[in-house]
Formats: C-alpha cells, sequence, structure tokens
C-alpha cells in the first residue's frame, strides 16, 4: 500500500469523526449531570453556617445531539433524545431557549426565597411592575399587537400584578372573546383590544384550548429580603432546583442545623404557596445524587399521582441499587416535618 493511499484513508477517517462529532441533529440528548452543594452557592448575609450535612442540587446534563450521542442514548435508559419541538417553542433559536432556562432559573430562585423567608418570620417587600411580555407565539392574536418588553398592567379594568392573575384572568374564553389589554411601552401606558384563537399543534396544548397567544409570562417585580441573600448558579438553567434552594436558604436562616449532618439532595419546582412540582429527568437526577453520596433523594410526590416523580425516582433507584432513601415530596412543609423526624447522623 502506497503511502498516498494511507494518507486519504486517514484525511476520509478524520473527515468523518468530525462529521460525527459537529453534525447536529434536530434532537436534544441528555444525561445524568451532577450534585451541586448548595452551601457553595448560597449565602444569607449573617447567616448560619455550620452545616454538618449538606442540601444538595441535582442537575440534567443536556445539549444538542451529534450523531454520536444519539447512538449512545440507546445503551443506557439514563440518557434520553428529545425532539427540538419537544423542549423549543416555534421559530425559538438554541440561544433563546437556553436564555429562557435562564430565566427561569432566576425566577425559581426569587421564589425559593420567599417561601424560606416567609417559613422562617422574616420580612419580604413586594414591588410589582406588571407581567412581563417575553414570548409571542406566532399567528396568534397578541402577535402584532403586543411586544416582548411590554407589560400588562390589567385585563378588562382589572388590575394585574403576576403572571398567574394574567393566567386566570384569561381562562374560560373562546374564539368569540376579546379582552381589553392595559399595557405600559417604553414608559408610557396604551390600551390594546386582543382576540382568542386555538393554540398552534406545536405547542402541545390541550385540545380545544384557545389563548391571545402570549407564552411564558413573567411576574416583573423587586423583591427585597432582610437579610440579604445571594445564589450564583452560574449557567444552571430551569426551575427544578426549587425546593433545595428553598430548604438551603430556610437553613443558613435558622440557628440549628436541619440538615441533622445527612448529605440531602433533591429536586421539583415550588410556588409561592410552597408547593412542589413536577420536573423533568428524575431518574437520571438518582443517579447523580447516588454517585455524590446522598443520603436521601426528595422528590415530587404529586398527590400519589401514578406517574409521579417519586415513583420514577424510586424506580431508578432500585434500578441502580443504591442505598439513598428516595423520599415523596408534595410541599416544603413536608419537607421539614421529614427533616426534623431525623436523628442526628453517628
Amino acid at each position: 500500500m502506497t503511502g498516498t493511499k494511507i494518507k486519504k484513508r486517514w484525511i476520509i477517517l478524520i473527515a468523518v469523526l468530525l462529521f460525527l462529532q459537529f453534525y447536529q441533529l434536530p434532537y436534544y440528548y441528555s444525561q445524568p449531570g451532577g450534585a451541586k452543594v448548595l452551601d457553595d452557592v448560597i449565602s444569607v448575609e449573617g447567616g448560619f453556617t455550620e452545616e454538618e450535612g449538606s442540601f444538595m442540587l441535582t442537575t440534567v446534563q443536556m445539549g444538542k445531539a451529534n450523531l454520536f450521542f444519539y447512538a449512545w442514548a440507546h445503551l443506557s435508559p439514563y440518557r434520553m433524545i428529545y425532539p427540538e419541538e419537544q423542549l423549543r417553542f416555534e421559530g425559538e433559536t438554541d440561544e433563546e431557549y437556553q436564555h429562557r432556562q435562564l430565566m427561569a432559573m432566576t425566577g425559581s430562585q426569587e421564589i425559593a426565597k420567599i417561601v424560606a423567608y416567609e417559613a422562617a418570620g422574616l420580612d419580604v417587600e413586594y414591588d410589582y411592575k406588571g407581567v412581563l411580555v417575553t414570548s409571542l407565539i406566532e399567528g396568534m392574536p397578541a402577535e402584532g399587537v403586543l411586544q416582548t418588553g411590554d407589560h400588562i398592567l390589567a385585563v378588562n379594568g382589572e388590575q394585574v400584578v403576576t403572571a398567574e392573575q394574567l393566567i386566570d384572568l384569561l381562562q374560560g374564553m373562546d374564539e368569540t372573546s376579546t379582552v381589553t389589554l392595559t399595557v405600559r411601552r417604553n414608559d408610557q401606558e396604551e390600551v390594546f383590544e386582543v382576540g382568542f384563537s386555538a393554540f398552534p399543534d406545536e405547542t402541545n396544548a390541550p385540545a380545544g384550548r384557545v389563548g391571545i397567544g402570549i407564552s411564558a409570562p413573567v411576574t416583573d417585580r423587586d423583591v427585597t429580603f432582610h437579610p440579604n441573600v445571594t445564589i450564583d448558579t452560574s449557567q444552571i438553567g430551569g426551575p427544578s432546583a426549587g425546593l433545595m434552594f428553598s430548604l438551603e436558604i430556610y437553613n443558613q436562616l435558622m440557628e440549628a442545623d436541619i440538615t441533622k449532618g445527612y448529605n440531602i439532595a433533591g429536586t421539583g419546582t415550588i410556588t409561592e404557596e410552597g408547593i412542589v412540582g413536577r420536573i423533568g429527568g428524575a431518574g437520571q437526577k438518582v443517579v447523580a445524587a447516588d454517585k455524590a453520596g446522598a443520603d436521601y433523594f426528595f422528590a415530587p410526590n404529586e398527590g400519589g399521582a401514578d406517574d409521579s416523580n417519586y415513583l420514577e425516582a424510586l424506580e431508578a433507584a432500585e434500578d441502580i441499587g443504591t442505598q439513598m432513601q428516595i423520599i415523596p415530596i408534595d410541599t416544603f412543609e413536608e419537607a421539614l416535618v421529614f427533616l426534623q423526624s431525623l436523628p442526628e447522623k453517628s
């Protein structure tokens, strides 16, 4: 074999490997991530810092899938492939998707702070600015009427201060309905009339549901906490750390260590009322927590639903043979009660 033929084969092999590495498919790939100890990223001014154990945030590592990762995902139940349209809105770029995930994390942090401070009996001050329009659904009535960056202040003259209030006021409509929205745009108040239409199929909305076409509205407000608290989670996105954030913040606000010396991992969104909600990748997060040496893993129980995150986490724990105990959690208060019931770790 001549040296020229060998050289050509190496060039072809390198070209194939580069293609496999850099050609991106219309899918996202995910696998178990890590477990981050939260007292390293959360700091309450003058707060308790003598934790014997730890609260841990668990993550899923996710990115665009190439041909290698697409094939690799089929070799383990803890590696997953998701079509782009399952995660991203119509017309949303990868950068916009990542930004939306970071925004969700920011909102999750704020709610976790509120839950922890109120549970600790401390003051929280609110300054509401309206509901921020962050994204509009193509082809629906709000497109061309509203703009991203608008703040919705009222619906049919009724004041709106939270995204939940806005969603409630837009329920129960049909395609013949209209609403009047009071909007602040560029420091000026304007009034717009907006109709309703069915959601596009790609949004996976329930059959027959209608809306004006605002996607992921955000409660825009300034919230002040006393004492001050800071959270630094870098590029971790999504709302799924809400429960664990709130527990770590609460622990730093109190004078006794509620970890009791245990390493406690977990996942779950949280509402201002302290209700723990469903997340994605519960099984993958169990794998991450087990690798980090957690003693307990808190998983959303979802009121005992047949397909709850808790049952998904329990199945994963049994599959990998971990000694870590999986604990079903519905509320922040329920998590505290469980922690209070633990003996000090010897």
